[in-house]
């Protein structure tokens, strides 16, 4: 047996056609342009690529961008006042600062300085209490598309038993909180779990968010179950020549294949959907700051 693989790369396509249709719609019927505002502080590489990245697609769904980049040695003072002013704009529908930030700034502090409406990250406090009871929330852009994926594969994952590998606040709560509302049996495992192979065993889906180069083996995993692998990491690849390197996911590939029933790859599973998904929540926030209905299949 060989799992169906899951295209991230060709969903993701799928839902940044769907967020343009939208946008298409907001021009056409109420002159409204959704806009995405993104804040970069400092020089970080891998950061300014995601910048570069979500600027270009943001632009090409027919949304208005803006890019804020600021010097490394921005203080706290003029960061929280350029939040603010982003707050009060209303051509800016979303709001994205660009994580890590430089050490002299406080992450949660600059998260929780922006509106919740047009927090399209899902990070701020308030977001985070309203998908832990079920409510209307935006919801981080990571577990969104990971639901997307699986609802997608499944239809209903009503009464389906999922194991969560990781706890973070960015992918394994929201995540759990995700599939609850979806109405699975949930089990949030990390690495201080007991007998942790026998846990996800268990699990018709696993979603595997750790950050550790394939720390799931094949044997650990369900005959037929869905693997969902977040994971992204950089490992050497001598294979490859001196100094090479190649990516891999938290699950190992070749093995956890001839088990699963369905698996995302990594790269082009996961990855690819996040940014779709910053699209997606920029269209829901700028339909909720109107008062009109919400995208269909886009929200969670």
């Amino acid at each position: 047996m060989t799992a169906q693989i899951i295209d991230g790369k060709a969903f993701a396509a799928r839902v940044r056609a769907d967020v343009a249709v939208h946008v298409t719609r907001l021009k056409a019927d109420h002159g409204i342009t959704p806009g995405l505002a993104v804040v970069l502080v400092g020089e970080d590489p891998a950061s300014q690529v995601y910048v570069r990245s979500k600027g270009k697609q943001t632009v090409e769904a027919g949304m208005n961008s803006y890019e804020h980049k600021l010097s490394a040695d921005t203080s706290q003072s003029d960061l929280l006042t350029l939040i603010d002013q982003l707050n009060t704009d209303p051509a800016v529908h979303g709001i994205l600062v660009q994580l890590p930030l430089p050490g002299h700034l406080n992450e949660d502090l600059v998260i929780n300085a922006i509106d919740p409406v047009k927090d399209v990250d899902g990070f701020h406090i308030s977001n985070v209490g309203l998908l832990g009871t079920g409510q209307k929330a935006m919801v981080p852009c990571t577990p969104l598309g990971c639901l997307m994926m699986l609802r997608d594969h499944h239809g209903s994952l009503s009464g389906m038993d999922a194991v969560v590998i990781g706890r973070s606040n960015i992918v394994g709560k929201p995540m759990a909180q995700l599939l609850l509302g979806d109405s699975c049996t949930v089990t949030i495992a990390h690495s201080r779990t007991k007998n942790l192979a026998d846990v996800v065993r268990l699990a018709d889906i696993v979603v595997a968010a750790v950050g550790r180069p394939e720390m799931v083996p094949g044997d650990w995993i369900k005959p037929g179950a869905t693997v969902i692998d977040v994971g992204i990491n950089r490992v050497d690849a001598p294979e490859k020549g001196a100094d090479k390197t190649r990516l891999v996911g938290d699950c190992h590939f070749a093995s956890c294949t001839e088990v699963a029933g369905a698996i995302t790859p990594v790269p082009g599973g996961v990855g690819p959907m996040t940014i779709a998904c910053l699209l997606a929540n920029t269209v829901t926030a700028c339909c909720r700051a109107n008062g009109l209905p919400e995208p269909e299949g886009l929200t969670a």
